[in-house]
């Protein structure tokens, strides 16, 4: 999402107004919590409310826009955006830098990437086209299209879940790419809208708030905002700059319980635990 199209002045204030307003639910504890293992019951309100730790920082390449992020087999890989400048990375999580590349075409401006049965698949913003890689040679060996935008994307091992910018979740059929439910996305029994990256972390989608630093934490079943996760001031000031855009990407090592967020065009990628409020 280019800062030229994408950016709703109004929505983000009416976002953030909400955010801040205090109509999240109390829990009752403050504990730490993890990824989600420990979510709320029947008995607890939603949204539970979580700040974070920091627990390790990694150098991120910060000319990459990050648009797609999520952890595989020890590495990060990474959908980037920008027309002429968008590309899906092999990542070495400790130095930053891709260990491996394939540009996208310059008329695409790439987005939400997601790994299933052995296949990436990739969104593009405005071109309708989804592009779809062989995981092992990253070859592209296939196409799909939609209707809309494509933002987020990911998966929960079975179908893909697809996020436009709006408050709707699209639920997708990998065999054929059709559209089998759509889930509208709810906090306070309100619509929250700017969904963008996705990520499937532990039965739960953790979606970026575009525009804000927050994380909402979604039930697939019902759309219902669980948690907010509020990132506010990971990234220090002393490390933006002019081109500093705003908190995106999501990523989950699974084997360690590790979770990762960045930002477009930000100079670091942060390991996080939640703590909860």
């Amino acid at each position: 999402m280019s800062a030229t199209g994408k950016i709703m002045k109004i929505a983000i204030l009416v976002l953030y107004a909400g955010l801040s307003a205090g109509c999240f639910g109390t829990s009752g504890k403050n504990n730490t919590a993890g990824t989600g293992s420990d979510r709320p019951d029947g008995d607890r309100q939603f949204p539970v409310r979580y700040s974070y730790e920091v627990v390790a920082v990694f150098p991120h390449e910060v000319t990459s826009y990050t648009q797609g992020l999520y952890w595989h087999d020890g590495y990060l890989w990474e959908g980037t955006g920008q027309y002429r400048q968008s590309a899906l990375l092999q990542v070495d999580l400790e130095t930053g830098e891709a260990v491996r590349r394939v540009d996208l075409d310059p008329g695409y401006f790439g987005e939400g990437i997601a790994l299933l049965d052995g296949k990436i698949y990739q969104l593009t913003w405005l071109e309708g086209t989804g592009l779809v890689y062989d995981a092992e040679t990253l070859r592209q060996v296939d196409t799909f299209e939609y209707s809309g935008q494509g933002w987020g994307l990911t998966t929960d091992g079975r179908m893909l879940y697809m996020s436009n910018g709006s408050h709707e979740i699209a639920v997708i059929d990998p065999a054929n790419f059709n559209r089998k439910r759509t889930m509208r996305v709810s906090l306070d029994k309100r619509r929250l809208s700017q969904i963008n990256e996705l990520e499937w972390i532990d039965g739960r989608i953790w979606a970026n708030i575009y525009g804000a630093d927050q994380i909402a934490i979604i039930n697939p079943a019902n759309g219902i905002v669980e948690g907010i996760v509020d990132l506010t001031g990971i990234l220090p000031d002393e490390d933006r700059t002019i081109r500093t855009d705003v908190l995106n990407g999501i990523a989950y090592d699974a084997d360690a319980g590790r979770i990762f967020v960045t930002g477009k065009n930000w100079p670091k990628l942060f390991e996080i635990r939640l703590v909860e409020r």
